[in-house]
């Protein structure tokens, strides 16, 4: 006997509420609202003492990003280490749920570069640090492993803040690889990524590039 419409389509409604549902976990950006970016909100950090285009360039939608260990800092003065970063400028957060998504590329013998990272917190400088480490592993700061295999290949980054919640969560390509405690919310926090050079352990060249990146909130 042949199903009736209406009864192929009852049939069919909780398959799609399966597949919509399995899509919907799948995907760190779903129920987050994304916010415009132009060209102001991409401000660059660099060597003080080096033209811009000797450590940054913007082709085909692909920022690339440089630094050398020797190089200076991104002012005179400071006593941080080598950086050419992007930092999200006029987004500046204290509370809520905040979403940075974007592909990152590390090459091969980039080791000890902080690739990607939330600036500012309560009780330190920074909420989250993520440094990718010879041969290719990703780690929260210096210590906790989160992922292998980054080098010469496009990877796709989520890092999620809920402020409200003091908690950070990152995804690689879809997948969640930890949850952390944030270090409490400061007044001024933002996104970042690009390389900026570590303490220790690092290569002297160190290189990333950055494409499709976007900024969500809910």
């Amino acid at each position: 006997m042949k199903l009736s419409y209406v009864h192929s389509i009852m049939l069919t409604i909780p398959l799609l509420l399966a597949i919509y549902c399995c899509n919907a976990a799948d995907d760190p950006t779903f129920g987050f609202t994304e916010i415009p970016l132009n060209k102001s909100n991409f401000f660059l950090q660099k060597p003080y003492d080096v033209p811009l285009d000797q450590r940054y360039s913007f082709i085909d939608g692909v920022h690339r990003m440089w630094v050398y260990a020797d190089d200076k800092p991104h002012f005179r003065g400071s006593i941080s280490k080598p950086r050419t970063e992007i930092l999200i400028a006029g987004l500046n957060y204290k509370s809520g749920v905040w979403q940075f998504e974007g592909y990152g590329f590390v090459p091969n013998g980039t080791s000890g570069a902080t690739v990607a990272q939330i600036h500012g917190s309560a009780h330190r400088n920074t909420t989250l640090i993520l440094r990718v480490y010879a041969p290719g592993e990703m780690r929260y700061y210096s210590y906790l492993h989160v992922a292998d295999g980054l080098y010469d290949r496009w990877f796709r980054l989520n890092m999620i803040h809920d402020v409200d919640g003091g908690r950070v969560t990152v995804f690689l390509d879809g997948e969640q690889k930890f949850q952390y405690p944030d270090h409490g919310p400061g007044g001024n926090m933002y996104f970042k990524c690009g390389v900026y050079a570590a303490s220790a352990n690092i290569s002297y060249y160190m290189e990333s590039m950055w494409r499709n990146i976007k900024i969500y909130r809910k």
